[in-house]
């Protein structure tokens, strides 16, 4: 469907400015295309903001309804602006007209067919519209599928290359590829699999770190199966400790590892992290205990509830893992789509804070984390002679239901 809005869309700009237009509005065209994407890039997450604060209903489509608006008045202007300007025609000859109108068509519909579909990635659609960006099941942030001629691509990179260490926004210089790596990866991962009550967003700051926030794995670390991890080439083990808020549970306590993410920069620029370039790095799972790490998959959901914040607890802390290039240092976390914290560059493994053990309410048993009471058993029938028949040697159910797997964790 992506790949055929692509092609209508180029072959209509294409056919309306070699009919109706000329080379010079056909190229003014594409400038106003431009400038309003800056535009709209530049302050849609500005306008989200303040839309969703006034009316909070519309938090998850804030993001799409802000960035086409921007894109529609902005590009609405300068079109009334370049009319009013070219009101004589400009006529260049009979081949350059031809040949130019179709070309600049061709390039103002490739760019405006990839912003089209750039918003319609914004909206908590499922993961098929307009396109199935990433496997459902397992999803690859490092091999994405992509539309026909890359036109989303072509719009964001493009943003991003032009905002790279020189875009301002306001008062604060920012680059949106410092803050947006791999925009459309985040845009489809982060509304994944989304099901259940799963936000997109949240209606206030829902996470926060403390100071000493990430640092490098020890050598031990092993998976849930108590084996020893499987390295990456060129990257390290780090872990991160997020805190999800408590006020923001009700936005926040469903999630997918894939509406986590580290921003990571090269060690030398790490000192800016809000200008430049990032690298997004995804969790792989999360610290069942200080020297065990539970490995998830991006699509699986993580869900907490009141029952998981001990007495007087405003904060849930888990300590997620992540695959870091060894070139680069992690210095933004974000959560799902308007959440970003600052984060401290990582430590060795010597300094590591004491470790906070996690495990999933579906794991611990029933509610609040306690394991689920069992259903008396059944008297044992007797036997012929009217005695009752011995019991099996071993652990009782009632004393496996409390004891479990999950003894350690409990601890």
């Amino acid at each position: 469907m992506a790949s055929l809005l692509v092609v209508l869309v180029v072959l209509g700009c294409a056919a309306f400015q070699f009919l109706k237009g000329t080379v010079v509005r056909a190229f003014a065209a594409i400038i106003a295309a431009v400038c309003a994407s800056i535009v709209a890039f530049g302050f849609f997450e500005v306008l989200a903001k303040l839309l969703a604060g006034y009316a909070p209903s519309l938090a998850p489509w804030a993001q799409l309804i802000s960035f086409a608006l921007l894109f529609i008045l902005a590009f609405a202007v300068l079109q009334t602006a370049i009319t009013q300007l070219t009101r004589h025609p400009v006529d260049l000859g009979y081949l350059p007209e031809r040949i130019g109108r179709a070309f600049c068509g061709i390039v103002l519909g490739l760019f405006v067919s990839g912003v089209l579909l750039t918003a319609a990635a914004m909206a908590p659609l499922p993961n098929k519209y307009p396109y199935a960006r990433f496997d459902a099941r397992n999803p690859k942030p490092e091999r994405p599928n992509k539309v026909l001629l890359n036109a989303d691509g072509f719009a964001t990179g493009w943003f991003s290359t032009v905002s790279s260490g020189s875009f301002s926004a306001l008062r604060n210089k920012r680059s949106f590829a410092a803050l947006h790596p791999g925009f459309l990866d985040q845009l489809y991962l982060n509304r994944h699999n989304i099901s259940n009550g799963t936000s997109v967003v949240t209606s206030s700051l829902a996470i926060e770190v403390p100071k000493k926030a990430a640092w490098y794995a020890p050598d031990n670390i092993t998976d849930s199966d108590g084996n020893p991890l499987t390295s990456r080439s060129g990257h390290s083990l780090v872990i991160a400790r997020v805190g999800i808020k408590g006020s923001a549970l009700k936005d926040a306590g469903k999630f997918t590892l894939s509406q986590l993410r580290l921003v990571c920069q090269p060690k030398n620029q790490a000192a800016d992290p809000l200008v430049g370039e990032g690298r997004n790095a995804y969790p792989v799972g999360y610290m069942k205990s200080a020297t065990q790490l539970q490995t998830k998959s991006l699509s699986d959901q993580i869900t907490l509830q009141p029952g998981d914040f001990g007495s007087g607890e405003r904060v849930k802390w888990i300590d997620f893992a992540f695959y870091v290039p060894n070139d680069q240092v992690c210095t933004l976390v974000q959560f799902k789509l308007n959440n970003v914290v600052q984060i401290s560059p990582p430590v060795p493994a010597e300094q590591a804070p004491p470790a906070v053990a996690f495990s999933e309410r579906a794991a611990r048993g029933g509610a609040g984390g306690r394991p689920a009471p069992s259903s008396r058993p059944a008297r044992r029938p007797a036997s012929q002679d009217g005695s009752r028949t011995r019991p099996r040697r071993g652990i009782s159910d009632i004393s496996r239901s409390v004891i479990g797997d999950q003894l350690d964790e409990d601890q």
